[in-house]
């Protein structure tokens, strides 16, 4: 299991992919978990599922339709 907390704040575009690419593939091994917590609108293309919190509360809760295709 991997927590990640905005592991993409402090990174440009590129190498932000660059590093959601990583999570990414980690991810699609069935026996390992990859959370992602983040303000950045550019990776929600990575997600399966998006999960959005506010004030404390989940006010949605959705399997990303538009995820990216990792090599």
């Amino acid at each position: 299991m991997i927590l990640a907390d905005e592991p993409t704040a402090a990174l440009d575009a590129e190498n932000g992919r660059a590093v959601m690419s990583i999570l990414a593939r980690i991810a699609k091994n069935t026996s390992r978990g990859v959370l992602v917590v983040t303000h950045d609108p550019r990776i929600v293309s990575f997600a399966d599922r998006i999960v959005h919190i506010e004030d404390g509360r989940i006010i949605s809760d959705s399997r990303a339709a538009n995820t990216q295709k990792v090599a």
